[in-house]
């Protein structure tokens, strides 16, 4: 092997890398002597990622999408791992009974409809009015782009292109490049908006820490800092152990689904590996609950996990993942396209928050704002985006926000199976397309009764 830079296998991660990091240094530097920067809660891997992405389409600096991407896919995944390793604090039986990983889901695939049913409702207008050649199913892809961010985008957007939609690839990945910078820059205005209103707090002061005592570095009857292996050590160990068991999981259903019914291997692939993330917690919530068992049958003696180190872990990751992804952003060609693309990014960001307000309240009373900002994000981007807005509200993932994510995500995968036939049908014909558009409304009419109904608590928070 050759150690020199000839070798772009040996040395691309390692630039790439640099980068990004040099792209942070940079942003912090901004930040720190910067008030309106810094006042503008404007997160520095938001200011990094931009930096990165003006540079990139700029000319002024190469960078690898692939690699970028690549980051963006495996960061969520070690980000959420790491934080479902973390040793639980006890649940009142009020939060146990609220169903709030049911009711998450439900509000997900509920904003999707509500995305859906107004982009139909903008495809009809143009297409019965000023754009009669528009393809009248281009407004379900909002949700696609919103919602499910570039990868559902992109495969439905194909499909579509296929039934008839001239550019309809390109106009659904930019639909999902204008959700995440919506998720970005409305969301951050958002955050501006609730502090000068003083219903929420942050730390704008440039010297202004977080306390760390023993108690938060460290539980009772862990291993010590450093023995025959680090402590931290021990936490990366356990995430990407953890993270190659993800793997081998899903490859191993992905296989057998293929094997025994290819048509529905087919199908489920794309989903089982999309949110690998899922599985990923799912894991490493097996792994805890084992640690658990070990621990009561006093087989096992001390706690590996380490909740400070394990949050640092999930930290980082979720950094490089969000400068990353923003920094591989794209806006495709949109020939004959802007007007219906401009109209739907526009209402879809707008109506997302306003739906968001009043659900939110109702289901996140204890801590409506987290809540709110975190799902925002993700309905308007991706989970990186909902993870970046709560970080300036809950840089400790302390509130069950960040939790909500990933059990909705999972919840919401059952929730929106029927969304399958309604987009599969939708590019049918102008009756099938307003027949999608009924059945959404009903859809929407009864997840709406569901959250309200389901696992009422008192709302204990006022706007």
């Amino acid at each position: 092997m050759q150690y020199n830079a000839s070798n772009a296998t040996l040395w691309n991660s390692i630039v790439q890398f640099g980068i990004i990091s040099c792209a942070l240094l940079v942003a912090t530097l901004l930040r720190r002597k910067l008030p309106f920067v810094r006042q503008s809660l404007l997160p520095t891997s938001v200011l990094a990622g931009f930096l990165l992405l003006l540079a990139r389409n700029t000319g002024v600096l190469h960078l690898d999408t692939i690699f970028l991407e690549t980051l963006t896919y495996h960061g969520i995944a070690v980000g959420f791992i790491a934080m479902s390793l973390r040793v639980p604090r006890q649940r009142s039986a009020a939060e146990r009974s609220a169903m709030t990983g049911a009711k998450s889901g439900a509000l997900i695939v509920s904003c999707y409809l509500v995305q859906a049913l107004i982009g139909l409702a903008i495809s009809f207008a143009l297409s019965y009015t000023v754009m009669p050649g528009l393809f009248k199913a281009s407004g379900i892809l909002l949700p696609m782009g919103y919602g499910q961010g570039p990868g559902q985008a992109n495969n439905i957007g194909t499909s579509y292109e296929a039934l008839g939609f001239t550019g309809g690839r390109s106009f659904a990945l930019s639909l999902a490049a204008a959700g995440y910078l919506c998720a970005c820059v409305v969301g951050v205005l958002y955050l501006n908006l609730l502090r000068r209103r003083g219903l929420i707090r942050t730390s704008t002061q440039p010297c202004a820490q977080d306390a760390v005592t023993v108690d938060d570095f460290q539980d009772c009857g862990e291993i010590p800092v450093a023995e025959s292996i680090d402590r931290f050590s021990m936490q990366v160990v356990m995430v990407l152990a953890v993270y190659l068991a993800t793997y081998l999981v899903s490859w191993g259903v992905d296989a057998g689904l293929s094997a025994i019914a290819p048509g529905l291997g087919t199908t489920l692939s794309p989903i089982l590996w999309g949110f690998n993330f899922i599985v990923g917690s799912l894991m490493a919530i097996g792994l805890r609950s084992l640690f658990t068992g070990l621990k009561k049958t006093r087989i096992m003696t001390r706690q590996y996990q380490n909740n400070y180190l394990l949050s640092r872990i999930s930290g980082v990751a979720f950094d490089l993942m969000i400068v990353a992804g923003i920094a591989s952003i794209n806006i495709e060609d949109l020939s004959g396209l802007w007007i219906p693309f401009l109209l739907m990014a526009a209402a879809g960001g707008i109506v997302t928050l306003l739906y968001l307000q009043r659900v939110c309240r109702r289901i996140y009373p204890d801590y409506y704002y987290e809540g709110l900002t975190s799902m925002y994000g993700m309905l308007t981007g991706t989970i990186s985006s909902g993870v970046l807005l709560l970080r300036e509200l809950d840089p400790g993932f302390e509130t069950p926000a960040a939790n909500n994510l990933v059990l909705g995500s999972g919840f919401g995968i059952a929730f929106g199976a029927p969304m399958l036939l309604l987009i599969g049908m939708a590019p049918k014909s102008d009756a099938s397309v307003w027949l999608v558009f009924g059945l959404a409304a009903v859809y929407l009419a009864l997840l709406l009764l569901f959250l309200c109904k389901a696992g009422k608590t008192r709302n204990r928070q006022e706007d």
